[in-house]
Parts: C-alpha cells; structure tokens; sequence
C-alpha cells in the first residue's frame, strides 16, 4: 500500500483493504504522534451506523489503551458532533470511524486534533510513515499505566444541547421532512427538531448496518421530495451517513443544495452583522450564480481548490465565517471546526422562521445557471500543458469575452486519468454545449 492518507482520513474496503490490524495501528502510531510520546491522555471516538463500526472501533481502542491513552466511547454519533465533543471534553485527539457517503461496505478512520481540527498534511505523513516503513514504537506501559476505556452515555445530549445555543428561535408551527441516511444522524436530528417544536416526518432511520446511504440520505434526495409533498411539510433536509452535509428540499419539492443554502444563510447573517467580511468561501465548482447573487448583497464570494479542507484553510487564514460546498458541506466556523449538517438544519430552519418567508422564496434569491461538463482525452503528461498552449488560452479567453460576465470556463486535469475536464457555467444551454465541445476537441488535437 503506497499511501494511507486521503483527502479524508484513511477509506477503504472494511475487513480487506481497512483491517483491524491496521486500525489498530492507527490507534498506537496517531497516539504517538498526535500525543507527542506521552503515556497518559484521552481520546474519544464516535461512529457510524455501519457493521464493521464494532469491529474497527474495538481494533483501534486496543492500539490506544496499549499506549498509556484513555478511550471515551461516544457511540453513534455524526462526525461534527465528534469534533465538537473532542474540544468541549478537553480530549487530546478525537476519532471519527465512519467512511461518509459511501456504501456500506467501506468504512474510514479519521483524527481530529485537540481544537477539533482535521490533521494538516504533515502530521498525516508523519503518521503514515511510521506505518508503512513498520518502524516501531517501543512504548508498552503496564498495571495501572494501561489506558482506560469509558462509554459517554450522554455523548449525544451534549451535543444536542450545545446546537441549540446556535439559534434564538423555535420551530414551533413548522412541519419538517427528515431523511436520516440510516446513518449517524438517525436518531439525534428528529430528536433535536422535535425539542425545539417542530412537527417531524422522518425517514431512513433503521440502520441495520447495511443499509446506510442506500438509495437515501443527501446523495439521493428523490425520497425526501417524495416525503415533502406526501405530508406537505414546510420543507426537508437529507443528511449523509455521517451527517456532515446537508441537501434541503423547499415546500415546492425543489431542491435546495449547498450553494443556496449558503446564499440564504449568508444573506441573513449579514443583515444581522454575524458575517465575518461580508465574505463566504467556497470552491471552483459553486455555481457562478452564488456568485451573482451575494454580489447583489454587497457580499464577496471567495473560490479555493476542491475540498472542504482548502475552504476551511481559507477561512481560518483569513478570518472568515461561512464556507461550503455546493455538496451541502458547509462550515459555519463561529459554531463548529467541521461542516456539520445539523447545525446547518438549525441555521437554515431559523433563518426561514426568523425571515418570516417560505424556504423557495429564500432559494429563488440565487438563480443556479447552466453548467455543462465535456472530458478532453488527453496525454497523461500533458494534462497541465494546457497553461502553455497559446491556441487552447486563445480559445478560453474568447469564450469569455462571449460569456461577458454571466458565466465562465473551468478547466481540471483529472488526478486520477488522462483527462482533462471541460467545465462551462452561463445562461444559454445550447451556447454552453457547443462551446465546451469545440474547447474539448481542441484540447484533444493538442494534447493527445
């Protein structure tokens, strides 16, 4: 295995290619690391709904007891609830085992820091090169000095109680739609809305281990809609296993996805003074019409790389407080270190209460244009040599100048194939489709 670490902690097949031995690797080497040598210290753990959750949870609490190091069991439990617990219980690290939208025979092991934080890049490698270069940790503690292991039966109260503190509202009066994924946030999010007054419809709540993400959750929003119209709610929200994003779904059955969501919750802050720069980040694939419609707010819209990492790197660098993706993984950073699809629930339920409006009237304050997506085959070397190619820079900034200001060109080299992908975002569909095929095809006859 040449490399642990993804963009989201270590994924992979559980039992085959994410084994207990390996987690429980994790456990002594991300101690070693993370702890700095020392034999004492505590750790808390959540998961989610999946069948190997027992199994690896058991793998990596041996590796961490082994060290010296407490483990605080938290349960069933979405990922921004774990991180949210690692900083209010004072934990040195906290670990999230769950592999987020994935099927359900994958599952992934992931460290936040003792701020609540993913680990930076180095730290990972670190970690990683300890594993993969099997060098050892001579560290074996004994009696008393072995770790203990406790379960947080009130993991999930805490958490609940500390989102409520986020909003200065009720829901009483509202009907709310709620799929559940069968995942982390089964149980705590209708419990939660409930609490605050709200009439809850729910589905996809009885995880048996192998049905999360299973055709449900904010991947596969069509049940919700369903859902929405079936009982004439006010409006749904669909999280994934993990329930660190959130889809919602308007009164009118429409979706409402991460860029609206952003839109409407940014607006709102900013009338109140709570948006931090009058600025919200987000990636090069939010929609150019976010873009549009914060500007009419006299708001400012910056774009990093794909990846919620990049958004809230930029966020903690500049001071920022609202960042996302069109996913529906939005971090609200004065409230949480991680997108946190129930805190996002809260905020956007309350910005539709306090507003006094239904949530397609909010939605319909950001047009979503266009967005065409053609592949160019290409050399695998040359994926990058479109930067240098005058013809291929030409075209782009012609189909710019056509575009005027209402729409753009998006060019990504694939990490993974020999592709580059064609991205064309404006207002003619027609437009967009031939344009971005004539862009393909020139990128092919140049670098293939």
């Amino acid at each position: 295995m040449g490399k642990l670490f993804g963009t989201d902690g270590v994924r992979g097949i559980a039992n085959n290619e994410l084994t207990p031995e390996l987690a429980y690797q994790l456990g002594r080497i991300g101690a070693y690391v993370l702890l700095k040598g020392k034999i004492q210290g505590k750790v808390v753990i959540g998961k989610d709904t999946r069948i190997s959750g027992d199994l690896l949870e058991s793998a990596m609490t041996a590796g961490f007891l082994s060290m010296g190091i407490d483990v605080v069991s938290l349960g069933i439990l979405p990922t921004p609830a774990v991180a949210y617990l690692t900083r209010s219980l004072k934990a040195d690290c906290g670990v999230v085992i769950s592999a987020s939208h994935n099927p359900a025979e994958y599952n992934g092991i992931k460290f936040f820091n003792h701020q609540g934080y993913k680990l930076p890049d180095e730290t990972e490698e670190e970690i990683e090169d300890y594993i993969l270069q099997n060098k050892t940790v001579d560290i074996r503690p004994e009696g008393s000095a072995i770790g203990r292991y406790t379960i947080l039966e009130e993991a999930d109260r805490k958490y609940m109680d500390y989102l409520k503190t986020t909003i200065q509202c009720d829901f009483n009066g509202l009907k709310i739609a709620v799929d559940g994924a069968n995942g982390a946030a089964y149980q705590v999010a209708p419990q939660l809305l409930k609490e605050l007054g709200a009439e809850v419809h729910m589905i996809y709540d009885t995880p048996n281990g192998i049905n999360i993400n299973d055709h449900c959750g904010s991947t596969h929003p069509e049940a919700l809609q369903e859902l929405v119209q079936k009982t004439q709610a006010d409006l749904g929200v669909a999280f994934d296993g993990d329930a660190d994003r959130l889809i919602a779904v308007d009164e009118k059955y429409q979706i409402v996805d991460g860029d609206h969501i952003m839109n409407i919750c940014g607006v709102h802050l900013k009338k109140h003074n709570k948006l931090k720069k009058d600025t919200i980040v987000t990636t090069v694939m939010s929609n150019i019409g976010l873009d549009i419609a914060m500007k009419e707010e006299n708001c400012h819209v910056v774009k990093t790389k794909v990846g919620d990492r990049y958004v809230l790197e930029e966020m903690i660098d500049k001071g920022y407080s609202l960042g996302g993706e069109q996913s529906g993984h939005i971090i609200f950073l004065d409230y949480n270190t991680t997108g946190d699809g129930l805190l996002t629930a809260l905020q956007l339920i309350a910005t539709v209460k306090e507003e006094k409006k239904k949530l397609s009237e909010l939605a319909a304050m950001m047009t979503s244009y266009p967005q065409v997506l053609v592949n160019a085959k290409v050399k695998n070397e040359n994926k990058e040599a479109y930067l240098k190619d005058e013809a291929i820079m030409s075209e782009i900034n012609k189909i710019e100048d056509k575009l005027a200001g209402e729409g753009r060109v998006l060019i990504r080299p694939s990490g993974t194939e020999p592709l580059v992908r064609v991205m064309l975002e404006g207002k003619d569909q027609e437009q967009l489709n031939k344009l971005a095929s004539e862009l393909a095809r020139l990128i092919e006859s140049k670098l293939s």
